[in-house]
């Protein structure tokens, strides 16, 4: 077995287990116990995992979410380059639908909506009134509690209206994503998510590489559950294998 294959496989029984030991993985791969411990150091240094001692568990971040103002001054020109590569995957035809999750790289989307046949639905306030201000007519804004630091609609309303929805292509933020899934920190806002995940044809995560490698409170999705992931150029090669490894199309831009 190849280094690279085994690490993948230490990185799924992470996303399972939440820990892995030395001792078990030298036992299961037929290795002495140096080369799971190098694997660990490899991981740990590509941002996947966090070592501990005799092993290593998920990474996470306790670094606190920050509000909505602030990720709209934050990484602008990546947001903007994803947005725009984000706009290739918009459906084309008879009118379509599509699902904007709430977010500061989702909001710079809307600017690529203008003139195209579209159906927009949003929990967003920001992204309902930035496509009015482009003239977009057909704007679904979904109900639910609206959340101070993100301005999104959550909530059992929100997941209520999402069941009766089927859009044909959700473009979703998230605030981690690594080999336990994309998460984020609020229950409410995950479930939302998930439901965005589960009701829309195709399902696209829009995220700068400085979500790679994290792991936050609530999984709203598998990796194998989202088709294509829109990130920027320092997205690093060990998460651009891990994604594909799981059926996910990588545009990095």
């Amino acid at each position: 077995m190849y280094a690279e294959e085994r690490r993948q496989l230490i990185c799924r029984s992470l996303e399972i287990d939440g820990r892995v030991t030395v001792a078990e993985l030298a036992e299961r791969y037929e290795v002495v116990t140096e080369t799971i411990r190098r694997d660990l150091d490899t991981l740990e240094s590509s941002g996947m995992l966090t070592r501990v001692h005799g092993g290593a568990i998920v990474k996470r971040t306790v670094d606190p979410e920050p509000d909505l103002p602030t990720r709209l001054g934050t990484n602008t020109a990546v947001k903007k380059r994803i947005a725009l590569a984000a706009s290739r995957f918009l459906p084309r035809g008879p009118l379509k639908s599509v699902l904007l999750d709430a977010g500061s790289t989702t909001l710079e989307l809307v600017g690529h909506l203008d003139g195209k046949n579209l159906q927009i639905v949003t929990n967003a306030l920001g992204i309902a009134q930035a496509a009015l201000d482009i003239s977009a007519d057909r704007i679904d804004l979904l109900p639910g509690r609206v959340r101070g630091s993100t301005h999104a609609a959550v909530g059992v309303e929100t997941v209520r209206a999402l069941s009766r929805l089927h859009p044909d292509v959700a473009f979703i933020g998230c605030n981690g994503m690594s080999a336990a899934g994309f998460t984020t920190p609020d229950v409410d806002e995950a479930a939302a998510k998930t439901a965005m995940v589960n009701q829309a044809s195709r399902r696209i995560i829009l995220a700068d590489s400085s979500k790679a490698g994290i792991s936050q409170l609530v999984a709203f999705a598998e990796l194998s559950e989202i088709d294509v992931l829109v990130s920027d150029t320092g997205l690093k090669d060990s998460y651009v294998h891990l994604f594909e490894d799981n059926g996910i199309e990588v545009v990095r831009t």
